[in-house]
C-alpha cells in the first residue's frame, strides 16, 4: 500500500499530503512522513511546488489535530476510557502523563519529537478540556516543525530518499538531545535557586 501512495505523490501531490497528514493525526496508519520526504524530492525536481506541498501537509496535520481534540472534547473521559484498551492503552497513558506534566510543551513535542503520542495527546487535551488556544498554537508550531523537517529533508536531498530518511532521523536525534539538555539545565537551575 505504501508503494501506491509513493507512486501517487507526483499526481496528487498536495491533496494526498493533506489527506495523509490528516489521517495520521487521527492515529490511522499512514506513511505521512515518508510521503512528505517524497514530495520534497519531487518539489526539488520541479514536479511539485514546494509551498503547495508544505502548506497542504501543514493544513492536513492541523485539521487532524483539531478533529481529534474536538471529538475528545465532546466525548470526554468516557471516550478515552473506550479507546484506552489494547495496544492503545500505553500510548494514552503516556500521553496523559506527558500532557499533565508539560501542558502545551507536551503538545508541541508530540507533533514531531515523540510523534507516536501526538494523536493521543490530541485526545487527552480534548477530553480533559485543556485550553483550545494553547493547544492550537502549540500544535501548529509543532506541526510546522514536523512538515519543515521532512519536506525540507526531501527537498534538500532530492532524489536520494535513503539519504533524506537518514538525515531526518539524525536531525530528530540531535533535536531530542538538545531538548533533553535544555530540560536538564532548567531543572538544575531550579534546584540551585531553591537552595539559595
Amino acid at each position: 500500500m505504501t508503494d501506491w501512495f509513493l507512486a501517487a505523490v507526483p499526481t496528487y501531490g498536495p491533496w494526498l499530503l493533506a489527506l495523509a497528514t490528516y489521517l495520521s493525526c487521527l492515529a490511522l496508519p499512514m506513511p505521512a512522513s515518508l510521503l512528505m520526504l517524497t514530495a520534497g524530492g519531487f518539489a526539488a525536481a520541479g514536479d511539485l511546488v514546494l509551498w503547495q506541498v508544505a502548506g497542504a501537509a501543514l493544513a492536513g496535520a492541523v485539521a487532524g489535530d483539531q478533529t481529534g481534540y474536538w471529538l475528545a472534547r465532546r466525548g470526554g473521559a468516557p471516550l478515552l476510557d473506550r479507546l484506552g484498551h489494547g495496544a492503545r492503552a500505553p500510548l494514552i497513558t503516556r500521553a496523559r502523563a506527558l500532557v499533565a506534566a508539560r501542558g502545551a510543551l507536551a503538545v508541541f513535542l508530540s507533533r514531531w519529537l515523540v510523534s507516536p503520542l501526538g494523536p493521543y495527546a490530541n485526545l487527552v487535551t480534548g477530553a480533559t478540556r485543556f485550553g483550545w488556544l494553547p493547544f492550537t498554537l502549540a500544535g501548529m508550531v509543532g506541526e510546522a516543525v514536523w512538515v519543515a523537517l521532512y519536506i525540507g529533508a526531501g527537498y534538500s536531498f532530492g532524489s536520494n530518499l535513503q539519504a533524506a530518511t537518514e538525515f531526518a532521523g539524525s536531525i530528530l536525534g540531535f533535536l531530542a538531545a538538545g531538548a533533553v539538555t535544555l530540560g536538564l539545565g532548567w531543572a538544575l537551575l531550579r534546584a540551585v535557586k531553591r537552595k539559595e
